[in-house]
């Protein structure tokens, strides 16, 4: 991909409104969608989130009561939750340094002073600043979601307007370790979404972005 055509990416990408409920994703594309969440950053690699697609269109109907029924939950051809752990334990930093090490072809004690470095990290948040930490990681998933789709011409809606509670308790997230942050929905937008041709509105890039 060029540089000008990373920037068209970007602009055709958009909020979109109105989903083309018939419009189907192929599972070419859905694979590489699925494969860049999965290759998506965290802090120090830890990976503190589920990505759960909803396939279900009972469960989706439900999801739609708590999301201010917002069509795009329904009519989009996918459906994705970001849940984020609960708490990042010593259990869960052993058990990405196992991953680590099976990667890098070598054993956990040969990663023992990064092991300490993230448990340092860790230790010193309470287990609600850690949640929120960890929420924090899954918006970089969402941004490599979106980002992703828009290249392959694929649209995307992120969805904050839910009753994140609520989806807890309709995806039996309780007790599981993992709770509700953001949702995004992803397909093709409607020739009727009249936000799909509205010019973006941003300040001037001399204004967000500055060189010091």
């Amino acid at each position: 991909m060029s540089p000008s055509e990373l920037l068209q990416s970007l602009q055709f990408r958009y909020a979109t409104k109105q989903f083309d409920p018939a419009a189907t994703i192929s599972n070419d594309a859905w694979s590489v969608l699925e494969q860049s969440l999965h290759l998506a950053p965290s802090s120090f690699g830890l990976q503190p989130w589920k990505f759960l697609v909803i396939d279900s269109p009972a469960i989706r109907s439900e999801l739609r009561e708590c999301s201010w029924n917002q069509g795009q939950v329904t009519d989009a051809a996918r459906l994705v939750v970001f849940a984020a752990r609960t708490d990042l334990t010593d259990v869960d930093i052993d058990r990405f340094i196992q991953c680590l090490a099976t990667a890098q072809g070598k054993t956990p004690t040969d990663l023992s002073g990064y092991r300490d470095i993230v448990h340092g990290f860790a230790n010193r948040m309470t287990p609600e600043v850690r949640h929120a930490w960890n929420i924090r990681q899954t918006y970089i998933a969402l941004g490599q979601l979106m980002a992703s789709a828009a290249a392959i011409g694929i649209d995307t809606c992120p969805l904050e307007g839910i009753d994140a509670a609520a989806y807890d308790k309709i995806l039996g997230l309780a007790e599981s370790g993992y709770a509700t942050a953001v949702a995004c929905a992803i397909g093709y937008r409607s020739s009727d979404d009249k936000y799909a041709e509205m010019p973006k509105a941003r300040f001037p890039i001399t204004e967000v972005i500055e060189h010091r």
